[in-house]
C-alpha cells in the first residue's frame, strides 16, 4: 500500500524545518527522562515536522491495527518528506494510525486512528477537557432521568470516521450499525455529560471475546475522550441513525 509523499506530490511540500530540528533533539532524550514538558514539546512539533516513510510503509502491529511507519530525519539526510498535518486526508480515508521510529527497540510514539481524527477535529491529538462522560466511571442511567437524544454531529462523527466505523462493524457482523448521542443533565451547563451510543449489546453479540474485540476497535477508531455505550435498539423509541 503506497502513501503519497512530497516527491510524488510536490505540492504537499516540506514541513517546518525548525520543528523538525526541535523534534530530533527531543528524540535524543532517553525514555526515562521524558517528562510532561517533553511530551508537550513533542506534541507541539510532531504534526508539522519532516519524517520519512519506513519500509514497509504500513504495518499491522501486535495490537492488530494498521500503522504508517515514520522515521525522523537528520539535517544532512536526503529524504522524501512526509508531514502529518499535510497528509491528514490520506491517513483518515485509509484508516491508519501512526508509529514514530518503529525500527528502534522501542517506538518513540504511537498514535491511534482516533488520535489522528481528534487532531483533525480539534487541532490536538488528545483532548483533556470535554463534555463526554469520564470513560473510567460506570455509567448508569436512572429510570426517571431526563435524557436528550440526537444524531451525532459532523463535529463528533465526521464522514470519514463514520465510514471507518461502518465498514468495520459490518465486517464484524453488525448488519445495520447505528449510533446516537445522549446528553444527561443537559439543563445544567456545568454538569452536562454526553455519550456516544451504538445499537448493539454484548448479549446480542453472544461471544464475549468478539464483543471485546469490537469494543477495542471502536476505541481505537474514536478519539480517546469519547465515552461509548451499547444499547439494545428495541429499548429506544427513537434516536438511532444509520452510520
Amino acid at each position: 500500500m503506497s502513501i503519497a509523499n512530497s516527491e510524488q506530490n510536490p505540492e504537499i511540500g516540506l514541513g517546518d524545518l525548525e520543528k523538525t530540528v526541535i523534534l530530533n533533539s527531543l528524540l535524543e532524550i532517553p525514555f526515562q527522562e521524558r517528562d510532561e514538558k517533553w511530551v508537550a514539546e513533542f506534541l507541539q512539533s510532531v504534526d508539522q515536522a519532516n519524517f520519512k516513510l519506513g519500509s514497509p510503509e504500513v504495518v499491522i502491529a501486535s495490537d492488530g491495527f494498521p500503522y504508517i511507519q515514520l522515521q525522523n530525519v537528520k539535517t544532512d539526510e536526503s529524504f522524501q518528506a512526509f508531514v502529518i498535518n499535510k497528509q491528514l486526508p490520506t491517513i483518515l480515508l485509509q484508516g491508519f494510525g501512526i508509529v514514530i521510529n518503529p525500527q528502534n527497540e522501542r517506538p518513540d510514539w504511537i498514535f491511534t486512528y482516533g488520535d489522528i481524527a481528534n487532531y483533525e477535529l480539534n487541532d490536538t491529538f488528545y483532548s483533556d477537557q470535554s463534555v463526554f462522560s469520564n470513560n473510567k466511571e460506570q455509567i448508569l442511567i436512572q429510570a426517571d432521568e431526563q435524557i436528550l437524544v440526537g444524531a451525532p454531529s459532523d463535529a463528533i462523527l465526521p464522514k470519514y470516521l463514520k465510514n471507518q466505523l461502518r465498514d468495520f462493524l459490518k465486517h464484524a457482523g453488525i448488519e445495520t450499525p447505528k449510533a446516537m448521542m445522549i446528553a444527561r443533565n443537559y439543563e445544567n451547563e456545568q454538569e452536562v455529560k454526553q455519550d456516544l451510543v451504538f445499537n448493539f449489546t454484548p448479549p446480542q453479540i453472544a461471544d464475549e471475546k468478539k464483543f471485546e474485540f469490537i469494543s477495542n476497535t471502536i476505541g481505537w477508531l474514536l478519539p480517546r475522550h469519547y465515552s461509548v455505550l451499547f444499547v439494545d435498539e428495541s429499548a429506544v423509541e427513537k434516536g438511532f441513525i444509520e452510520i
